[in-house]
């Protein structure tokens, strides 16, 4: 029974210095390649945001599901799931669309604090995700940046 004991815990170390040795991956790139309107209910707006995912790295991601947040100005705007399935081939990209809810109240929120008596000149947004894994982790993104308002 002892021999069995170090023989798994010998195993389990084996393979986390085997994990702890592998190269590191780039994070993958994610970026809004388009919006289209969907029919909504009641008091929420709902988009089909395509993403558009490029894998920088030698091995194709796997995905079985998909999330996506965007926060506008420090405040969740809008949040989406999709039960996708796929693949982004190494090195490669793919447009990966994802329904996303928007609620009314939270737009007139983000809006009147906007209007705050002060000028503004660019929003700041977030957009962070992941793509599920089949069978081991997610793979995780984040992309955000500054959109420059017109006068």
């Amino acid at each position: 029974m002892r021999t069995l004991k170090r023989s798994i815990v010998g195993i389990l170390a084996f393979i986390l210095a085997a994990c702890a040795a592998m190269p590191g991956h780039e994070p993958v790139q994610v970026t809004v390649a388009g919006i289209e309107s969907l029919p909504g209910e009641g008091m929420e707006m709902r988009m089909l945001v395509k993403l558009r995912v490029q894998n920088p790295n030698d091995a194709p991601i796997e995905y079985n599901g998909v999330y996506v947040k965007v926060d506008v100005m420090d405040k969740t705007f809008a949040t989406g799931v999709s039960d996708q399935r796929g693949s982004v081939r190494r090195y490669g990209e793919a447009v990966i669309g994802v329904p996303v809810t928007v609620s009314v109240l939270r737009v007139a929120l983000n809006v009147f604090r906007m209007l705050d008596g002060k000028g503004v000149e660019q929003v700041h947004y977030k957009l962070t995700g992941k793509l599920d894994g089949p069978t081991f982790g997610s793979t995780r993104f984040e992309s955000q940046g500054d959109l420059m308002l017109p006068d």
